[in-house]
């Protein structure tokens, strides 16, 4: 019997598998003399290191963390370690990854059981924030191989530098061979490729050379040649008049019907964070020149776009309430045409005095005055986010406690849709009930990106506090996926239990917190070059 079929997947086309591709081992290709840098802190970790005082070491219950100190670990902390090695996944007894769940208890299995290139990034940091570089380089070669392979959907064959949304290692025990299975999007909900699982490689692929101080996984040409294909996809011209990028709805994390299709937040400040890590590490030779000069291009525009249009606080929400419709040529103020009416009631109480965030969309005549978790949090680490900016979101997730983490952090988007309006926006999607899943539910593995944003921004009071509350559910709960209800009060409906990113979130929040200068592989400092002259608001001088 065909394995894939027996596991439900199919092999996208592709005309071989890894088993069979001893002669594309990459693990070989790179088996030169290492350029051993010695990692040296920046100015920002350094000053990170002396601003905060941790408490101690962490004391994980693994040798690099327990070397040399006496300390008790947290409780949590060895049971989020123990509950992390279990979901590692093995190809030719190699580690290359984690599984989404280990939920045994849970009757389908679905798509669970594969390593997901999004998931697997706080898995990827836990390990390298430990000492434990080598499965994070496993998965980033291996990952950089099933993007060379052909991709179809149906008779359609997709771009050569899409990364696959997950994949799965079937283990033959008669023959004693692994095999690579990929899924490209074939078989996701809605059948969506992955927008953002290139730019999550370029993001860890930083991460990886930051926190090793080894740069020749990036400088090889395997992966010069995987920046430069994940790029021409997203550099490419075509109609669009904005420096966005144009994506379909379920294209990221949020990967059902939500509405987010045109211009989603996520993507942008994703696209942007790639974008910037990708110009550190291609080589100046004359490709990489070329398209170090597209990427500074499309920098200045995006952060331009994005600070000016996707910008919202009270003074431009009263601007754009004002605003008249139908105006035309170039000296025209509502250069979207939005007509006020569609602003919703609840954005007006929602927003504080002080404080600010980068809308879910903007496109012609719409504007989603959603607010997205993931995108706000990567707009800070990568600094699309000027200062300023990133001040005002943290002011507004602490004037917005209740609504934005309730009794579990973190909301993915706030407020849910529902009734009429989630009728239309989902389909009657059942999985994405108010307050629930992707429509409003509270999703652990967001603790991260909040302590990351909190730390860079000197706001380490709020994580702590965040973090105490999910300390207090997380293992008593097993480790669930998400959590419903309006406060993130109870366990998500659907909710698979020991979900590995949950446990991974709560890790890297916890060493990121003990140990601030590991903010560095995560974030990057603002281009003095990018910044430009924006009206300032009330929430900037309040």
């Amino acid at each position: 019997m065909d394995s894939t079929k027996e596991y439900g997947l199919r092999n996208v086309s592709s005309h071989c598998s890894i088993s069979e591709m001893d002669d594309f081992d990459l693990t070989k290709l790179l088996d030169k003399p290492k350029l051993n840098i010695e990692r040296k802190r920046s100015f920002d970790e350094r000053s990170l290191s002396e601003l905060y005082s941790p408490g101690g070491p962490s004391g994980l219950d693994t040798p690099a963390s327990l070397s040399g100190n006496s300390y008790e670990p947290h409780p949590v902390v060895v049971q989020a370690w123990e509950a992390l090695r279990r979901s590692i996944v093995f190809f030719r007894d190699q580690p290359v990854g984690t599984i989404a769940a280990y939920d045994h208890a849970s009757e389908e299995v679905l798509n669970y059981d594969q390593v997901f290139v999004r998931d697997f990034v706080p898995s990827a940091l836990a390990f390298l924030m430990n000492g434990e570089p080598d499965i994070v380089k496993n998965f980033l070669l291996k990952t950089l191989q099933l993007q060379g392979w052909e991709k179809r959907v149906d008779r359609f064959k997709l771009g050569e530098g899409v990364m696959p949304a997950s994949f799965k290692v079937l283990h033959d025990p008669v023959r004693k061979t692994d095999t690579i299975v990929a899924d490209f999007g074939e078989s996701a909900i809605g059948r969506v490729a992955p927008v953002d699982s290139g730019f999550w490689w370029i993001i860890l692929l930083r991460a990886y050379t930051k926190s090793t101080g080894d740069s020749s996984l990036a400088e090889s040409p395997e992966c010069q040649k995987g920046m430069k294909l994940i790029l021409t996809l997203c550099l490419s011209e075509g109609f669009d008049t904005f420096p966005t990028l144009l994506c379909a709805d379920g294209c990221s994390m949020v990967d059902r019907r939500m509405g987010i299709y045109g211009y989603p937040i996520e993507i942008q400040a994703l696209f942007f964070m790639a974008l910037r890590c990708a110009l550190a590490m291609l080589k100046p030779d004359a490709e990489g020149k070329e398209f170090m000069e597209r990427i500074v291009k499309r920098l200045h525009a995006l952060s331009y776009h994005m600070r000016s249009y996707f910008w919202l606080d009270f003074q431009q929400l009263n601007d754009i309430y004002r605003y008249k419709t139908e105006q035309y040529s170039h000296t025209a103020v509502n250069k979207f045409n939005v007509i006020p009416d569609s602003i919703p009631d609840w954005v007006f109480e929602f927003m504080p005095i002080r404080g600010g965030y980068f809308i879910g969309n903007v496109s012609p005549a719409r504007m989603d005055f959603r607010w997205f978790a993931l995108g706000n949090c990567i707009a800070i680490l990568s600094s699309l986010a000027t200062p300023e900016q990133a001040s005002a979101i943290m002011d507004l997730i602490e004037e917005r406690w209740e609504e934005l983490v309730g009794q579990m952090p973190l909301k993915i988007c706030y407020p849910a849709i529902e009734s009429h309006e989630w009728r239309i926006t989902t389909g009657f999607d059942p999985k994405n009930t108010r307050w629930s899943y992707h429509n409003g539910g509270s999703w652990p593995v967001l603790l991260w990106l909040l302590t990351a944003a909190c730390i860079k921004t000197g706001r380490p009071q709020i994580v702590r506090r965040a973090i105490d509350l999910a300390e207090h559910r997380l293992l008593k709960d097993t480790w669930p996926e998400y959590y419903d209800g309006k406060f993130g009060r109870y366990i998500g409906k659907q909710a698979r239990k020991y979900q590995t990113w949950s446990i991974a979130g709560y890790l890297v929040a916890k060493m990121l917190l003990e140990d601030p200068s590991h903010l560095g592989m995560i974030s990057l400092e603002e281009d003095k070059q990018m910044k430009q002259v924006i009206k300032r608001s009330s929430s900037w001088t309040c």
